[in-house]
């Protein structure tokens, strides 16, 4: 299976513009929230992203994995970094947390690695 993770990022942030326009309130919520919990404070958002990584492949979200790999670029994190966060999370959800991991974290990688050299 592939998959474009360019067009999932951006149909996931245009999504959520979209959405605002008729639920205003609950994704300013979300928005708040997540703002909220990436405040850098005792940790870094670079580890942040890195464990945003490995929950979204511990939980198999495609779009967490998506855009938390983006995140985890922009915030100076290497392919290294990543994967190993991704093992992690594999330590924890076995199979599935690898498939993820091989497949459409890989992709990830493969496409958003250079963005922020």
């Amino acid at each position: 299976m592939s998959y474009n993770v360019r067009e999932m990022l951006n149909s996931f942030v245009g999504g959520l513009g979209d959405l605002s326009a008729s639920n205003p309130d609950q994704v300013s919520a979300f928005m708040n929230l997540l703002g909220a919990a990436y405040e850098p404070k005792a940790l870094d958002i670079k580890t942040k992203e890195l464990i945003s990584v490995g929950i979204g492949c511990y939980n198999r979200c495609e779009y967490c994995i998506v855009y938390h790999s983006y995140k985890a670029f922009e915030a100076g994190a290497t392919k290294e970094e990543i994967l190993e966060a991704a093992m992690v999370s594999v330590a924890f959800g076995g199979g599935p947390s690898m498939a993820y991991s091989v497949t459409l974290l890989g992709e990830c990688i493969k496409e958003f690695e250079n963005d922020f050299k």
